[in-house]
């Protein structure tokens, strides 16, 4: 017999166990299809503005690994400029400054740790002349496209700009 009068409150809880109650108010908090869904978009939303962000601090990043490869570059030519009395030929190349070229007799390098320096942040070889068309030497990085000119992580890496 329900307590206090009879009365069970019109829905028969007050007979069930703790339990069972408990089970019935577990069933009823949760989500509904759609709003799973929305849950989802939203979080995808905010996964794909993420990354989207993420790859243009990379790309800049990337600009700027090139910028700082060019000035150790340019110091290692110094370098090389110093002992041997002139910056590698075109084609002696940036390799000249790991390994000896012929006739460079007061070669005191290597000039650079490792063969990857002589690579960009792209993977792509940086492009050496010289005499340079304005300078001593021309030393480029053509960017993320590998292409002459361009605009934001695009746009060349030289040398030059830091002269």
């Amino acid at each position: 017999m329900p307590a206090f009068g009879g009365h069970d409150g019109g829905d028969g809880e007050a007979g069930r166990s703790r339990a069972e109650r408990l089970s019935r108010l577990a069933d009823r908090s949760g989500m509904t299809l759609l709003e799973v869904l929305v849950v989802m978009v939203i979080i995808g939303l905010l996964a794909t503005l993420g990354s989207v962000q993420l790859m243009g601090y990379l790309g800049r990043a990337k600009a700027d690994t090139a910028k700082l490869q060019v000035q150790e570059l340019g110091t290692a030519l110094d370098l090389y400029r110093i002992d041997v009395g002139r910056v590698p030929t075109t084609e002696e190349g940036l390799n000249a400054l790991l390994v000896a070229p012929e006739g460079a007799d007061r070669w005191a390098g290597p000039y650079l740790r490792k063969k990857k320096a002589l690579n960009d942040p792209w993977g792509r070889p940086y492009r050496y002349a010289s005499p340079g068309e304005t300078a001593e030497y021309d030393l480029v990085s053509l960017g993320a496209d590998g292409r002459p000119g361009g605009e934001g992580d695009d746009r060349d890496v030289s040398a030059a700009d830091d002269r």
